[in-house]
């Protein structure tokens, strides 16, 4: 099985690097490139791939508006966003026309293979410096739920009130050093916290268990 990627990016140099790096890859492909969003949005209906990497900053469109177009013609469509761009704004808006993900372009060679796959796979990413912005300026794009803390414990009963507290700074996006400095803890202790929160919630890392936190109004 080899994942089929339509790799939006108008600088040459960056399409260079990513064609590299993926042909060392038998399950990750750029099957085809484009360097406006116009051009994008042809280039999906006629090769039709698994899996979009977007830049924002086209030269015509933005990629938010070309990834739109194309959730238009296909509403499954697996858009990846990968940007410089950190604006509030550019973050809620492409997950408002239905992104799976958002990956800065800081991202590690690994980390960005693992979220192809992840979204090839159906699920959400979200690079651990957006989970502030969906916190602090959510409006709408993950529905906010107050939960009572009865509530929280008849639905979440296997989370301690320790792991509780390490989710709310794990939604905070503070590493496991910054984690175990705040409740003066150590390190490792931190860690395997938050792989119990992890398996607890049923998620495969600690950024889909911080969204899932927010989705179900667990902090």
């Amino acid at each position: 099985m080899t994942i089929n990627v339509l790799l939006v990016e108008d600088q040459k140099l960056i399409r260079v690097g990513l064609k590299s790096l993926f042909e060392e890859q038998d399950k990750i492909t750029i099957s085809a490139e484009a360097e406006t969003g116009k051009e994008a949005v042809e280039k999906y209906r006629l090769t039709k791939p698994d899996i979009v990497l977007m830049d924002i900053g086209l030269p015509d469109i933005s990629g938010i508006e070309a990834a739109k177009k194309i959730l238009e013609f296909d509403k499954d469509a697996k858009i990846i966003i990968l940007t410089s761009h950190l604006s509030e704004q550019e973050v809620l808006n492409s997950l408002h026309i239905g992104a799976c993900a958002y990956a800065l372009k800081d991202i590690c060679t690994d980390t960005l293979k693992m979220v192809i796959k992840t979204v090839y796979d159906g699920a959400m990413w979200l690079d651990p410096k957006v989970v502030p912005i969906l916190r602090d300026k959510n409006l709408g794009v993950i529905p906010p739920r107050q939960m009572s803390r009865a509530m929280f414990k008849e639905q979440h009963a296997n989370l301690t009130q320790r792991e509780y507290e390490v989710l709310k700074l794990v939604v905070d996006g503070l590493s496991n050093s910054e984690i175990a400095q705040e409740l003066t803890i150590s390190e490792h202790t931190a860690k395997a916290h938050v792989c119990n929160i992890i398996q607890k919630l049923v998620v495969d890392d600690r950024t889909q268990a911080a969204v899932k936190a927010l989705k179900e109004g667990l902090v």
